[in-house]
């Protein structure tokens, strides 16, 4: 279901000399991987950190490598925190039912050039350049790709300064976007082609995403709401977003074939009568309509929330029976007037309560040790193969949480 990012404890610096004749002669390592359930399981993620791995295997030059199973395994070198060493590789393969997978790490041979594989998931902001503030808008210019934003104070809502009001991302299945202003609240882009297309998204309009166009549409109104998963707090009897801060700032942190991620840093939230500064990854990976939203406090909150706009038409269902829960909504609630299944996906340890307030579905969760990690999704009816009744859906979610709980068995 597309779902796992395990992480095997292991951290590997980005350069290790070695010659290519050394190369050639190091060692091939290998490492097994079994998926524990009685059922198949398509375009896993696999993330090491190799430090472990580098002092086992110290002549490899982990510039060059790759990794095989029979054939190439997609993979990408990332580089978490910009200090030119990869932190991790993230590696995506599929296991069939019960499959214990032998997984080889392969040096290139002098002169091989390293695999190519096929971009499927991607993050980008793009503001404007060449133009000028006239108060709280920004005029003429044009927009450029950044890889890093801080804010500027004149922007808001509705400024014309950044192409879909905010950083996007996307997998081949579904792209998202939040808006970098007071707002902080979470959009979907329904896809009807797994070509990656945000970079095209805005450029013919500033709000012409609206519209269906041959990639998809914009598929949701958010309005005052928590649109899907956006970030709050719970006070008392509604859901406060991250709305007032000293500063915002948005960096690219991959923008991978097989992973992308976007990170955000609120600087001074003001949550009631707290302060604290906020750290926000959201990630995603090809195959997959999931992201993956890890938070971290500077100071500690009672509690976090995040959940679902909503909408009249949505039918809202939850499950918080396993180790898994979540709260979820399915029916003609897209802005194409057709179905969208919408859900968030939480660990049943961070749970402090399912409830309501009057723009929102609401989980509320215990961070701990000033950290939260959840999920959310939106599926749309007219991705291609999408899913087309609430009964498929749920099943879907049951599908997601089983694979949640059980994560493959991995030995080095």
């Amino acid at each position: 279901m597309k779902i796992n990012r395990l992480f095997i404890c292991i951290c590997l610096p980005m350069l290790f000399a070695c010659s290519n004749t050394e190369n050639e002669k190091a060692s091939s390592p290998n490492f097994t991987v079994k998926n524990p359930l009685d059922a198949a399981r398509k375009d896993v993620l696999l993330v090491l950190n190799a430090k472990e791995l580098a002092a086992k295997h110290p002549s490899l030059d982990w510039s060059a490598i790759k990794f095989t199973a029979g054939e190439n395994i997609p993979f990408q070198a990332n580089d978490l925190d910009g200090d030119k060493q990869i932190d991790e590789f993230a590696l995506m393969f599929d296991l069939a039912a019960n499959e214990e997978k032998i997984i080889t790490i392969t040096p290139l041979i002098e002169g091989e050039k390293a695999p190519v594989f096929k971009k499927r998931t991607q993050a980008e902001i793009s503001h404007k350049i060449n133009g000028a503030w006239k108060g709280r808008e920004y005029e003429g210019g044009e927009f450029k790709n950044v890889d890093y934003l801080r804010v500027p104070p004149e922007h808001t809502d509705h400024s014309w300064f950044i192409r879909y009001e905010g950083p996007g991302w996307e997998s081949d299945l579904v792209g998202y976007r939040f808006y970098l202003d007071w707002r902080n609240a979470t959009d979907i882009f329904g896809k009807k082609t797994t070509d990656m297309v945000l970079q095209d998204v805005g450029q013919d309009g500033f709000d012409s995403y609206h519209e269906p166009s041959d990639w998809g549409m914009d598929v949701l109104k958010v309005g005052e709401s928590l649109g899907i998963g956006a970030l709050g707090t719970w006070m008392g009897d509604k859901a406060l977003r991250v709305e007032t801060t000293d500063s915002l700032s948005c960096q690219i942190v991959l923008n991978g074939d097989v992973e992308s991620m976007i990170r955000t840093i609120y600087s001074g939230w003001k949550a009631g009568d707290i302060t604290s500064d906020v750290t926000s990854d959201l990630s995603i990976q090809a195959g997959s309509r999931l992201t993956r939203h890890d938070v971290k406090l500077s100071q500690s909150l009672p509690n976090l929330c995040t959940g679902i706009v909503k909408d009249e038409n949505g039918d809202f269902f939850k499950n918080e029976s396993g180790n898994w829960g979540y709260i979820g909504t399915w029916g003609k609630q897209s802005l194409a007037q057709d179905h969208l299944g919408m859900a968030v996906l939480f660990k049943k340890s961070d749970l402090i309560k399912i409830t309501e307030d009057e723009f929102s579905h609401v989980v509320v969760l215990e961070p701990k040790n000033n950290e939260l990690t959840y999920y959310f999704l939106g599926a749309w009816e007219q991705e291609l193969g999408g899913i087309k009744t609430q009964e498929a859906f749920m099943k879907y979610l049951e599908e997601v949480v089983v694979e949640l709980s059980m994560p493959l068995d991995v030995k080095l």
